[in-house]
């Protein structure tokens, strides 16, 4: 393989024509876009509209003309395409660390009305910081447990002291992806409920939150954010879902989430005085949607629905497999001797689309260094250098021409110099 080969498997992309959808800046090599995805050449435009006219000319009528106050369920409609839900099933709002207190909450309350005695939620050890933080307040404001164990320990934990089991389905470290439906399987089996949270795989991976085999496959709530690979800009709201059996069951108990904001109301402009949940999943927002990032996640989001005409997500995973791939065989073959550990599962069915390796010194000023060459990666304490592949516009020469910067990086030990080791704030 060298870099005439891997410009040829780029002629041959039939995904190509999508990488226009974006605003790459050139000299770029981009592979951050599971930390934050590149700008959409429609965004700016869209909320420059937003501004300008809806805001700016219809004002406050923009609620209703411009349809403002259906966003989170337009766009969360959207969003459900790519996750397997259905339409009504899936909402955007707040954050991700917000609606996962929403839906952690609602998951054990709805466990521990059936088995008072389930007392653990269980998580991954090395799961993303938010979820386990997030997890640790809920279970010592009620006095739970929360048992952190290895991904490989999980199946020991299904037991009948299980409440709920908390998995971030791509690990935000090593890029392994839990097999959803059969730890869904195994979870329901137990009597337990099972919280995903889709950072790391909406827009990336293909989901199916309603399973496609027996119910007891599906999954029971999620969350994820919106500005990973569905490209919706810094701080970008989130989504979070629900399955309609326990949404019904809700609404029959009248179970609330805990967060009982008014646009979850079930009739938020009568201006009542007590709380009445909305039907189904649209108890779960809160406040008030922000109209200019939403305006931008859809924008984000209908860069990803573009890839429909040319296999979907189904189509993107066969390129972001082959990319990974691809990086993985290059940077072991041309970068070794130089202290790199492949964290990231090599049996591709494992593997999210991004890259991890370790090494024992040097990963944060190496990673400084290849981002002064215009190669965009990002370091994760305490020894990760973490490449995404956005098959949406990561292109076969940038897996080449990244390694090349690698190995000369590696090879010099330009790395060393003290700028590189000077730690910002943001890594």
């Amino acid at each position: 393989m060298n870099r005439q080969d891997c410009l040829s498997l780029d002629a041959e992309d039939p995904l190509t024509a999508l990488r226009e959808q974006f605003e790459l800046p050139d000299g770029t090599i981009y592979l951050d876009g599971n930390s934050l995805g590149v700008l959409p050449r429609a965004a700016a435009a869209r909320v420059q509209q937003v501004i300008r006219d809806e805001w700016g000319r219809d004002l406050i009528r923009s609620w209703n003309t411009a349809g403002w106050i259906d966003l989170p369920q337009r766009i969360g409609d959207k969003i459900a395409r790519l996750v397997g839900a259905g339409p009504g099933e899936l909402i955007v709002a707040d954050s991700t660390s917000v609606n996962l207190y929403k839906a952690l909450t609602a998951a054990l309350n709805l466990a521990r009305a059936d088995a008072p005695q389930r007392r653990a939620i269980v998580s991954e050890r090395h799961n993303f910081p938010t979820d386990l933080y997030i997890a640790e307040s809920l279970a010592r404001e009620r006095g739970l447990e929360l048992r952190l164990v290895d991904a490989d320990e999980i199946p020991a934990q299904l037991n009948d002291t299980l409440a709920v089991l908390m998995l971030t389905h791509v690990n935000y470290r090593t890029g392994r992806m839990h097999r959803m439906d059969e730890l869904n399987r195994a979870a329901h089996a137990a009597g337990a409920l099972v919280v995903w949270d889709l950072a790391h795989s909406a827009g990336a991976v293909p989901v199916n939150l309603l399973g496609s085999g027996p119910p007891e496959e599906a999954a029971d709530f999620a969350v994820g954010c919106g500005y990973k690979y569905l490209n919706g800009g810094p701080g970008a709201p989130a989504f979070a879902w629900a399955h309609p059996r326990h949404t019904a069951r809700m609404d029959a108990e009248q179970l609330w989430q805990p967060l009982s904001g008014w646009l979850g109301h079930a009739a938020p402009f009568e201006f009542t005085p007590n709380y009445r949940p909305a039907a189904g999943v649209a108890r779960f927002i809160c406040g008030t949607p922000p109209v200019l990032s939403m305006a931008a996640l859809e924008c984000g989001v209908d860069t990803v629905l573009a890839a429909e005409p040319h296999g979907g997500l189904a189509a993107l995973r066969r390129k972001s497999v082959a990319l990974t791939d691809l990086f993985i065989r290059l940077v072991e073959a041309r970068c070794g001797g130089h202290g790199l550990t492949l964290q990231t599962p090599r049996d591709a069915s494992a593997r999210g689309s991004q890259v991890s390796f370790s090494r024992d010194d040097g990963g944060y000023a190496i990673v400084q260094a290849l981002i002064e060459r215009g190669v965009i990666g990002d370091f994760r304490a305490p020894d990760i250098l973490r490449f995404g592949f956005t098959p949406l516009y990561t292109r076969f020469v940038d897996a080449w021409d990244a390694t090349e910067h690698l190995m000369q990086v590696l090879q010099s030990g330009e790395w060393r110099e003290a700028r590189f080791n000077q730690r910002a704030a943001v890594t």
